[in-house]
């Protein structure tokens, strides 16, 4: 007879890895970015849930660990403003 799967308890183990690899993510982060797509999640089942985050620590590892700062971002918005000289050709 096989014993059932914890899937909870393999949720709170794949939310205690995602701390650990990326500790400036808050709880809320890992779990709205996870489940965005998944329309009504209230009816979910922990093994379905527990899918889903594996999926997305896997993706995260994937990208390999970015550690953004709102400096880069304010960088990335300010130049995507400046496109004044756009269409200016440009001499090399």
């Amino acid at each position: 007879m096989s014993r059932k799967p914890n899937y909870y308890s393999q949720i709170i183990a794949t939310l205690n890895e995602l701390h650990k690899s990326f500790p400036t993510y808050n709880v809320g982060k890992h779990l709205s970015t996870a489940l965005d797509g998944h329309g009504d999640v209230w009816g979910m089942s922990d093994k379905e849930l527990l899918y889903v985050l594996t999926k997305y620590r896997i993706e995260l590892d994937l990208d390999g660990p970015y550690n953004s700062n709102d400096q880069e971002i304010d960088d990335i918005i300010k130049n995507g403003m400046d496109l004044d000289n756009i269409f200016e050709e440009e001499d090399y």
